[in-house]
């Protein structure tokens, strides 16, 4: 039996990359990337509850606020991560996040990502400018938001450590 998700989540596709609603089999991969060195920036190894609890977390901030994390996938349907605009509880402001797992980082997926799930927020949710708060001593997607066009604001410290404010531009809006 399928299971098909019951919020309509829509599902954005660029030139490599397809975003769309979380599975239940994404687990494994993002079990996977907690334990790895590189989620040291998004909570490091959390544990397989956590981990579980965090999925079902971004299904609900779907329900509740009609955006979150999309799953990304390439072409070839390799699930590379999770992308989109997210606002949790204490976060000043919605912000546009990602995660990259292992062995995808380098390939541009971030950026394209971003910039789809971006444009989608803008054009379903908000025209307000977004933010990414960045881990300090998190370099690479610090040139991710960079890449981006989003101009460093401030350093702030929060229950998860210290961040770089990064405010992104706003929507261009046709004349």
């Amino acid at each position: 039996m399928t299971y098909a998700f019951p919020l309509a989540i829509p599902t954005l596709t660029t030139d490599r990359l397809t975003l769309r609603e979380p599975r239940e089999a994404d687990f494994a991969t993002m079990l996977a990337f907690s334990k790895s060195p590189r989620a040291s920036f998004v909570g490091g190894n959390i544990g397989r509850k956590w981990v579980w609890r965090s999925h079902l977390a971004n299904m609900g901030h779907w329900a509740l606020r009609g955006y979150g994390f999309y799953s990304v996938d390439t072409k070839a349907g390799e699930f590379v991560g999770r992308i989109g605009v997210i606002y949790h509880d204490e976060w000043p402001e919605p912000e546009l996040a990602w995660s990259l797992y292992d062995g995808f980082e380098g390939h541009g997926y971030a950026a394209e990502a971003a910039l789809a799930a971006k444009a989608d927020y803008h054009a379903r949710v908000s025209s307000a400018p977004l933010i990414s708060m960045i881990d300090v001593p998190n370099t690479r997607s610090e040139a991710v938001t960079l890449r981006l066009g989003a101009v460093r604001e401030k350093t702030e410290t929060h229950p998860e450590g210290d961040f770089h404010i990064y405010r992104h531009p706003a929507p261009v809006r046709a004349k």
